[in-house]
């Protein structure tokens, strides 16, 4: 398969405000020419594609069509057809269709994680990097469980690695490392950080806490301002931090408070009127559509299920997700 006529990483990772509308078009065609499943779906909601569309200007990102993330569950979303360098899945409920994601390039992953973070928190060596992740430890291909390898090998740190429960050597660490006054990063899924918090009530005033989400079928949900609420009266911190990334996205966004996501330079996020999936905008109420960059074998203009508020700079914050939809096992919490 032909790579994208220049578009190199670099232009990937390095995009600015003022060309991110061309970077877009130009990996909108790279994509209508080699991914079938995708091409065909734009057949459908727009016809056939003049090809001088993406070098008139006439395209902006607003216009090119979102794929509804269920794709995912039933095609394979891929340009060309190699063997990718690896499969990412989904998690889901015995029985329950998986998304999959095939990566043909996992460079494109590693870089876009690692400079994403270090956008917003520093380099990884800053901290220990201690992830409480057990559902995702329990199964195979999680991209949240090799995003979190990548960085605890960044990090360097002895005390870094994936925890299973939150008590026994995680408490032991955590409780070093704060009467040492050392930099840490707690990264786990929702209903371990509760449990833990319910368990170990523990001052971390050196720890970063991130929530990745993840209530559905644990106990009873609650939005994330309750959850919010509860890991900072336990923990006393002033916030949690909070990352929005799925399985088929290749980016992720950050909130360091009160569920206001930001997005890294190569990554943005539209909505769409939710009875009319023609009318995308740069902000407003709607369901969230995605364009990442980074994703440029696979599919970069993806229509989520959750629904969303975009404002005029950019940040956005999820509100819930629509009616029906499947249950993501890593889905995020629900107002």
């Amino acid at each position: 398969m032909n790579k994208p006529t220049g578009f190199s990483p670099d232009k990937i990772f390095n995009v600015q405000p003022d060309n991110f509308v061309a970077q877009a078009v130009r990996v909108f065609g790279f994509q209508y020419q080699f991914n079938k499943v995708y091409r065909e779906y734009c057949h459908l909601r727009m016809g056939n594609v003049p090809s001088d569309s993406f070098s008139k200007n006439t395209l902006t990102p607003e216009k090119i069509p979102f794929l509804p993330i269920s794709f995912f569950k039933t095609h394979r979303v891929q340009c060309g057809d190699d063997d990718p360098q690896k499969v990412f899945t989904s998690s889901g409920t015995t029985g329950m269709e998986v998304s999959r994601h095939f990566v043909n390039d996992l460079s494109l992953y590693e870089q876009s994680f690692l400079q994403g973070f270090r956008a917003f928190y520093v380099d990884p060596g800053q901290y220990a990097v201690l992830c409480l992740l057990p559902s995702y430890l329990e199964r195979e291909g999680s991209s949240l469980i090799y995003m979190c390898q990548k960085l605890i090998e960044q990090s360097g740190d002895g005390d870094s690695g994936f925890f299973l429960h939150a008590k026994g050597k995680l408490m032991d660490i955590l409780e070093k490392r704060e009467k040492a006054g050392q930099k840490t990063l707690l990264i786990g899924v929702s209903f371990a950080l509760i449990g833990f918090a319910e368990e170990n009530p523990l001052p971390l005033n050196q720890t970063i806490v991130m929530e990745t989400g993840g209530m559905k079928g644990r106990k009873r949900e609650m939005t994330r301002m309750e959850l919010h609420g509860i890991l900072k009266d336990a923990l006393g911190v002033p916030s949690i931090h909070s990352e929005y990334g799925m399985t088929e996205l290749l980016s992720q966004a950050y909130s360091s408070a009160d569920g206001l996501f930001h997005c890294p330079p190569w990554m943005r996020v539209f909505v769409r009127e939710e009875d009319d999936p023609g009318v995308v905008k740069r902000s407003g109420t709607g369901m969230l559509c995605i364009v990442d960059l980074a994703n440029i074998y696979s599919c970069s203009f993806i229509e989520t299920a959750d629904v969303g508020r975009v404002y005029p700079d950019g940040s956005f914050e999820v509100l819930g997700r629509i009616d029906q939809s499947d249950i993501r096992g890593c889905s995020l919490l629900v107002l």
